[in-house]
């Protein structure tokens, strides 16, 4: 077993591990993780729950679809036990109805410590929202 395969997102994708729960609440569903390509694709469910007063999903709730799936390809690419999003620019291009989102996370950059990553969010084939994330790499029980 690689450093790669034994990741919390490795495990959490193997059914090892339960979802925690950010993604349990965002609906997270891991598709596909390509450490040495340093790409992940997952799929989150825009619920009922999320919508804001227009009747779409509120841009907060993407927000969090895309820190979680940044901050999954960081800790499962890095060199630490988990990470800590240090920063998030967020882009909202469309409106997101209730139903299934698309995100994808691309690694940009990986230092030592910190790390650089690209996320967006689609829905029927469209992107709604982008965001580059600058992660942070912890050892296990660093806060």
């Amino acid at each position: 077993m690689t450093d790669a395969d034994s990741t919390f997102i490795a495990r959490l994708m193997r059914g090892e591990v339960p979802q925690h729960p950010i993604g349990a609440t965002l609906g997270c569903t891991l598709l596909a993780l390509d450490v040495d390509a340093g790409r992940l694709e997952a799929e989150y469910l825009g619920a009922p729950g999320f919508l804001n007063p227009a009747g779409q999903v509120q841009g907060g709730m993407l927000a969090a679809m895309l820190d979680d799936v940044t901050a999954s390809l960081a800790t499962a690419c890095g060199a630490g036990a988990r990470c800590a999003t240090l920063d998030l620019h967020t882009a909202f291009l469309r409106p997101a109805a209730v139903g299934p989102i698309r995100a994808v996370a691309e690694l940009v950059r990986r230092g030592r410590e910190i790390c650089t990553v690209r996320g967006e969010l689609s829905q029927d084939g469209r992107a709604v929202a982008i965001a580059t994330a600058t992660c942070r790499m912890l050892a296990e029980g660093a806060r």
